[in-house]
Formats: structure tokens, C-alpha cells, sequence
């Protein structure tokens, strides 16, 4: 255990549905809000009946987190996803105490560096720089370390012209850009980020992955939140996904992302049918559809660069038909990616006797594009046409680009639009220009 830098235990945060909390130190204005508001409610509100004064409703509690427990080791990039309302937010505010948990402890060992938020822990009425320098006084910092990253978090930020004037007449984008540099320049020991890819361009989208990369590379931490599940797999190599307040799943991202993205249900990589109720015929049936790697194992989660192979298993149950199988794949918009027919030489036009055949399509690497594809199955026979079967969603993979090695990406960072995503043969050539440089 000496490893891990971050131990959650029982974690649990109630909140009581239609509070309203009260400041410790109120205002003027909070007083006399708080006497119209009571004078209007009791002007508005009748009074209750003898036999109703002992049944008015209770506040209703409400659980944000329950029993979240986990671990995570130094040096490691965990992605926390999870739908909206499942509580990402509250588990990051309990660890950068900005918030108390109400059950269980959340053990942090190392210095935490947060952003939740754009301009958080910044102070409106102060300059660029004054900011800098009180995040990392924050953080424990020594005013010469501080001094020392100044000119780095300035250029990250591309906010040097502006640097000595307050936030408040900052853009949001500008604000980002001096929070990330603040919370990732600082040396922080473990670094929280939640959706700060939601509003940046590509070039600080570029820019706040290679450094998150270089934190993990350093041996820090990096716990992030998005729900930009492609950035999530290139940048993390664990995950947690929330689900109603609770820990659904934790392990390798691909396989978090992919039980995620399937919604913990509905078509994997393999799926076989009984034979009283499998799709088809009299003439064929359908047994089972998989989609596999090279050395034959089944896949839910496939590499963008390594080929796949689609997988079909029929029966012919009558002799002398001329059959034609055929795969269908959509993308999780359901927009058509691609149509393949067995146009193999074996059994090409050729009447097939009965018995149970195997077949196998391979989709080269460095094809399609990222994402979910559902795989439907179909067999035609021929002379005459008939459809015999048409499974349409019957297994399923996610494409990953994990951004080690070559792909069609390369270095950049942002989303490739498209169903496929082929690696090109490149060549660029210098028309004009500096000659000295050319030669390097």
C-alpha cells in the first residue's frame, strides 16, 4: 500500500432536497430577504386543519455518493465517467476538500492541485499574476518556486498580455487557459481535472492532454472527469464509472468505457442462439456471430491499428441452395458505416449441401474510426433472392485509439469526423523556402 496516494473508504454525501442553507455571517440583504420571504409565506400559506398540523412532509434526503470505495496508486491516470448526476462532481469536491463527505474518509497523500471548474480558487478583483501567485501559496508553495514556473504558466496560458490585469475582464477561454496552467505547472502531487476539455479549442485541448500526459509520466497522479470518452481512453490507463451515486465498475479504461458506452447491456463481441430460436429458415439458421483478433480471441475492445474479423455461423438445413451471407455495421448513431458480402471464391455461386458453415470477414487496421460499431449478420439465398435471415444488431465492439504507435491520428488530439479513419501514404515536399533547413 505504499504506493497508493489516494484511499477512499464508505464515502458517502447527503444532501436534504429544498434547504435552503444560511450563510454563517449574513448580510443586510440576507436578513431582510430571509423576514419578506417568512412574512409572505405565512400570508400566502392557510392554516392547516386540527388534523393536519402533524403531517406535513419532512425534508427529503438525498444521497449524491453512497459506499464509494477505490484506490489509486501513484503515477497512475484514472478517468471518473459516469451519465450526468452520478455524482463525479461531489466525489472530486470531497477529494480537493472543497466539501466534508457525510459518511466514510477519503485519505489524500500528497499535494492536491484542482481545477473544477473555470477560474477556480481565483480571486476576480486581482490581476493574472497575483492569482498565480496565491494558487500557489494555496498549495504550499514557496514564493521562489512560484517565481521560478512563473514565465512557463504565462506561456502555457498565452495570456502574457494581459497578464497584469484582474480576471474579471478575462474571456472564459483565457480563464481556463491561466486556471489549467496554475493547477498542472504548480508540481502538484496529485492533479483533479473535471471537463476541462469541454471548452477549450483543439490547440489547448492539444495542449492540456500532452501535459496531463507529462504529470502521469513524472509519476504524479491525475484523476480526470470528462465525458469525451475518447480522450478519457487515450489519456487514462484505469477508470471508474459512477452510476446513481455508487461504484459501477473500476478496472482497465477500455473495458470500463466499453461496458459504459454499451450501457452494461445490450450486443458484445460474441452472441450464440439456441437452435429453437435462432434467426432464419427452413432453408438456413443463424448459430452465433463473433468478432475477433488475430490470435482468434473474442473481442469487445479492438485497437484502431489491428485488424478484426467479423464472424458468422449458419446452417444449411437444404441442399442445393446457392447462399450469400452478408454483414451490416453501424456506428452508435446509427449512420451505416459499411456493407460486406462473402464474395469469397470457395463456395462463390455454388449450391452448398447441408451442413454447418463458418464465415469470416477481415477488416484491415487503420480503417475505421473510433467509436462503437454494431455488427448486424444476414443470409440471402440466390435463384430466386430470399432473404433467409437478417439479424440486425448482433454483436457489437469499440474501436480505441490508444495513441501509442501509428495511426491516422498521429499527434492530433481533437475528434476526426467520419466512419472511417484510413492511414494515408504521406509525402510533403518543400517547394521554397529556407534551403539550409531543408537538408535537416
Amino acid at each position: 500500500m505504499a504506493d497508493t496516494v489516494i484511499q477512499v473508504e464508505n464515502l458517502g454525501k447527503q444532501y436534504r432536497i429544498g434547504e435552503r442553507g444560511h450563510a454563517v455571517f449574513p448580510t443586510l440583504r440576507d436578513q431582510i430577504a430571509r423576514s419578506l420571504r417568512a412574512a409572505l409565506t405565512r400570508t400566502r400559506t392557510p392554516a392547516p386543519a386540527d388534523g393536519e398540523r402533524n403531517h406535513r412532509p419532512g425534508k427529503q434526503e438525498f444521497w449524491a455518493l453512497r459506499d464509494v470505495s477505490f484506490d489509486v496508486r501513484r503515477g497512475d491516470v484514472v478517468g471518473v465517467i459516469g451519465r450526468n448526476g452520478a455524482g463525479k462532481s461531489t466525489l472530486l469536491k470531497i477529494l480537493s476538500r472543497i466539501t466534508e463527505p457525510t459518511t466514510g474518509c477519503a485519505d489524500i497523500r500528497g499535494r492536491v492541485g484542482s481545477l473544477l471548474e473555470v477560474g477556480t480558487g481565483f480571486h476576480m478583483e486581482l490581476t493574472g499574476r497575483e492569482n498565480v501567485y496565491l494558487n500557489g501559496a494555496i498549495l504550499g508553495m514557496k514564493r521562489r518556486e512560484i517565481s521560478q514556473r512563473f514565465d512557463e504558466i504565462v506561456e502555457f496560458a498565452d495570456v502574457s498580455r494581459f497578464v497584469d490585469t484582474p480576471v474579471k475582464h478575462y474571456s472564459t477561454g483565457m480563464h481556463l487557459r491561466l486556471a489549467f496552467a496554475v493547477a498542472a505547472h504548480l508540481q502538484p502531487e496529485i492533479l483533479i481535472v473535471d471537463e476541462v476539455l469541454a471548452v477549450g479549442d483543439v490547440d489547448f485541448q492539444r495542449k492540456c492532454i500532452n501535459k496531463m500526459q507529462d504529470v502521469a509520466h513524472q509519476g504524479r497522479t491525475v484523476l480526470f472527469v470528462s465525458h469525451n470518452m475518447q480522450a478519457v481512453v487515450r489519456l487514462c490507463n484505469r477508470a471508474i464509472e459512477l452510476a446513481q451515486g455508487v461504484v459501477l465498475r473500476e478496472g482497465p479504461v477500455h473495458k470500463v468505457v466499453s461496458e459504459y458506452l454499451r450501457g452494461g447491456s445490450g450486443p458484445s463481441g460474441s452472441r450464440e442462439w439456441p437452435s429453437d430460436n435462432a434467426p432464419g429458415s427452413d432453408v438456413v439458421r443463424l448459430c452465433r456471430v463473433s468478432v475477433r483478433g488475430e490470435d482468434q480471441e473474442l473481442l469487445q475492445v479492438s485497437d484502431i491499428r489491428k485488424p478484426m474479423f467479423l464472424e458468422m455461423e449458419y446452417e444449411v438445413l437444404r441442399a442445393g441452395c446457392v447462399v450469400l451471407a452478408h454483414f451490416s455495421v453501424h456506428n452508435e448513431y446509427g449512420i451505416q458505416v459499411f456493407s460486406a458480402v462473402d464474395n469469397g471464391p470457395t463456395w462463390r455461386g455454388s449450391p452448398r449441401p447441408v451442413g454447418r458453415y463458418v464465415t469470416t470477414g477481415r477488416i484491415p487496421g487503420n480503417l475505421l474510426t473510433e467509436g462503437t460499431l454494431i455488427v448486424g449478420a444476414a443470409v440471402n439465398t440466390l435463384q430466386p433472392s430470399v432473404l433467409q435471415f437478417h439479424a440486425q444488431e448482433a454483436v457489437s465492439v469499440r474501436i480505441v485509439d490508444d495513441a501509442e504507435g501509428d495511426s491516422a491520428r498521429g499527434d492530433f488530439p481533437g475528434t476526426l469526423n467520419g466512419v472511417v479513419m484510413p492511414l494515408l501514404q504521406w509525402e510533403t515536399r518543400l517547394l521554397c523556402g529556407d534551403a539550409v533547413n531543408s537538408t535537416h
